[in-house]
C-alpha cells in the first residue's frame, strides 16, 4: 500500500510466537494508538477498560446428570458420526494397540494404533493425525477447589455482542467440569492479559502489584513475567496456589482461558500396508518444573492409561487427518535421505514400509538412507527389529547414532558430517530428496547448516550459490521438513 502511494501512519509490527507474541503486540500497540490519534486528530480515551465478553446464565433447573457429559459434550457431531470427518466433526477412533517402545524406567514412548475402519478417512505416509485430548480430572478438581466453585453447576455463557458469529465460547449449556475438562486449556502459561484480569480479584496488595507488574510492558514487568510464568512454568492452577488472595469468578476464568487445542502427531504407518488403522509414535511428556511441581503432557498422559484390555470396551478418541506436504517422491527410483532422531523417526517408518513394498513388487527403488539417533541402543532404539529387518532386506541403509553408548556423545549431525560424499552423491548428482523430522530449535538448524556446507564444498559453490541451491531444493519440494519446537 505504501508503494502505491498510501501514507504509513506507524511502523509495521512483527511478532514471534517462539518468544511471546502477545508481548510483541502490546509493546507495538502502545506506540500505535497515540500515532493514529495524532495523525487523525482524535482524542484518546486513555486506559483500556476491561469489558466482559460473555454473560453468565446458571441453569439451576437442569440436573447435571441430564447434561451431555464427557466426550459427547465436546461437539454435537459426536451423537451422529457421519463422514466427512474433520476438525469440526472428528471421528471417534478406537485404540486397538497401545504398547511401550522404550526399555527404560525413566521414560515412556507409546506405539498407538487407531482403528479408522468405516470412517472413509484416507491418509498418506507423512500426514498427521490430530486428536482432541482431555484435561487431567485431578487438575480440574484442584482448580474448582481453588475457585470455590461448584463444578457440576449447569451454565451457559452468551456473547454480549449479538452480531458476533460466535454465540458461545464452547457448546452450551454445559457444566464447569465439562468446560474445564474438554474445552479449556488449563495447563499452558497464561498470557499477560489474563494476569491483568486476575489482579482485579486479588485482595493482597503485594500479590496484586505483582500481577499488574507482570501484565505491564515495563522492562521489569517483562523480566518478571519471563521468570515467574515462563521459566518457572506456571499454569493457572499454580498461579492461584501461589497467590492465595487471588479468587476470580469461575465464569470469568472460563472466559479468559484459551480453547484446548487438538494435538498433531506424525503418522508412523503407510496406508498401503495399514489402510484401516493409523499408527502414532508418541513420547509421554512428564517433567519437574523449577518450582518442584510435576507437569504432565495433556494428550500423552491421557493416552498412556488407554490400554486395550477388554475387547468389548472401546477406548474412543476424537481424531481427524491433517494433510501434509511431507511426501515421498512420486517416482520410486528417486533416491532419498531421511533424518529423524527420536520420535522424528515416525513418518519415516511409513516411508520405509512403502519403499520396501515397492521393492517386493519388483519396482525400481532408489537409494533409501536413514539417519536415526537416540540415547542408548538398549533403551530407546525405536522399532529396532523392524529397522534391522528392512536393512537386512536391502530396503534401507542405516546410519545410527547412540549418544550415550560411549564416552564422547555422538549425534546424527556427527554422522552427517562423516558422510558428505554420500549426501552430495544423492542430492547433487542424483537429484535426490532429503527429509528432516524432529526438533526445530537445534537439530533441524544444525542439519540445514551441514547440508549448506556439503553443497558448498562438494558442489564447489560459493556461500551465496549454496544458499540459492538449497532454497531451490526447498521450492521444488526436494528438501522437506516436519519439525516442532
Amino acid at each position: 500500500m505504501e508503494e502505491l502511494g498510501a501514507t504509513r501512519v506507524y511502523v509495521c509490527g512483527l511478532g514471534d510466537d517462539d518468544a511471546n507474541i502477545e508481548d510483541d503486540f502490546i509493546t507495538w500497540k502502545e506506540g500505535f494508538w497515540p500515532a493514529v490519534c495524532e495523525y487523525f486528530g482524535i482524542e484518546s480515551m486513555g486506559e483500556d477498560v476491561s469489558v466482559r465478553q460473555y454473560k453468565l446464565t446458571e441453569h439451576t433447573e437442569i440436573n447435571p446428570d441430564r447434561l451431555y457429559t464427557g466426550e459427547v459434550a465436546r461437539l454435537h457431531s459426536f451423537n451422529n458420526q457421519r463422514p466427512p470427518f474433520d476438525a469440526k466433526n472428528p471421528f471417534l477412533a478406537n485404540i486397538k494397540v497401545n504398547r511401550e517402545l522404550y526399555n527404560s524406567k525413566e521414560r515412556q514412548c507409546m506405539h498407538l494404533e487407531f482403528d479408522i475402519e468405516g470412517s472413509k478417512m484416507r491418509y498418506d505416509a507423512g500426514d498427521h493425525l490430530a486428536l482432541y485430548p482431555v484435561n487431567n480430572s485431578e487438575l480440574v478438581k484442584k482448580l474448582g477447589k481453588l475457585l470455590d466453585a461448584d463444578l457440576d453447576m449447569a451454565i451457559t455463557l452468551t456473547n454480549t455482542d449479538e452480531e458476533s458469529s460466535k454465540k458461545h465460547p464452547f457448546p452450551c449449556p454445559t457444566s464447569y467440569r465439562t468446560a474445564l475438562t474438554h474445552y479449556l486449556d488449563i495447563t499452558s502459561n497464561p498470557r499477560t492479559h489474563v494476569l491483568k484480569e486476575l489482579a482485579e480479584y486479588t485482595k493482597n496488595n503485594k500479590e496484586q502489584e505483582m500481577l499488574r507488574l507482570m501484565a505491564s510492558t515495563s522492562p521489569e514487568g517483562k523480566q518478571l513475567y519471563q521468570q515467574w510464568i515462563i521459566q518457572d512454568n506456571r499454569n493457572i492452577v499454580h498461579i492461584l496456589e501461589d497467590l492465595p488472595s487471588c479468587k476470580p469468578e469461575i465464569d470469568h476464568v472460563c472466559e479468559l482461558l484459551p480453547r484446548l487445542q487438538c494435538r498433531y502427531y506424525s503418522i508412523s504407518s503407510s496406508p498401503k500396508l495399514y489402510p484401516t488403522t493409523v499408527h502414532v509414535t508418541a513420547v509421554v511428556v512428564e517433567y519437574e518444573t523449577p518450582t518442584k511441581r510435576i507437569n504432565k503432557g495433556v494428550a500423552t498422559t491421557w493416552l498412556r492409561d488407554m490400554k486395550p484390555v477388554d475387547p468389548e470396551k472401546k477406548l474412543l478418541v476424537p481424531v481427524f487427518i491433517r494433510k501434509s506436504q511431507f511426501r515421498l517422491p512420486t517416482r520410486t527410483q528417486t533416491p532419498i535421505i531421511m533424518i529423524g532422531p527420536g520420535t522424528g523417526l515416525a513418518p519415516f517408518r511409513g516411508f520405509l514400509q512403502e519403499r520396501a513394498l515397492a521393492k517386493e513388487e519388483g519396482k525400481p527403488v532408489g537409494e533409501t538412507i536413514l539417519y536415526f539417533g537416540c540415547r542408548k541402543r538398549s533403551e530407546d532404539y525405536l522399532y529396532e527389529q523392524e529397522l534391522e529387518e528392512f536393512a537386512k532386506k536391502g530396503a534401507v541403509k542405516l546410519h545410527l547414532a547412540f549418544s550415550r553408548d560411549q564416552a564422547q556423545k555422538v549425534y546424527v549431525t556427527h554422522k552427517l558430517n562423516e558422510n558428505a560424499e554420500e549426501i552430495w552423491r544423492v542430492l547433487g548428482e542424483s537429484n535426490g530428496h532429503i527429509y528432516v523430522c524432529g526438533d526445530a530449535r537445534s537439530m533441524a538448524k544444525d542439519v540445514h547448516n551441514i547440508i549448506l556446507k556439503v553443497v558448498q564444498e562438494k558442489g564447489k559453490m560459493s556461500e551465496q550459490e549454496a544458499i540459492a541451491y538449497v532454497k531451490k531444493m526447498e521450492a521444488q519440494k526436494r528438501y522437506s521438513t516436519d519439525v516442532w519446537s
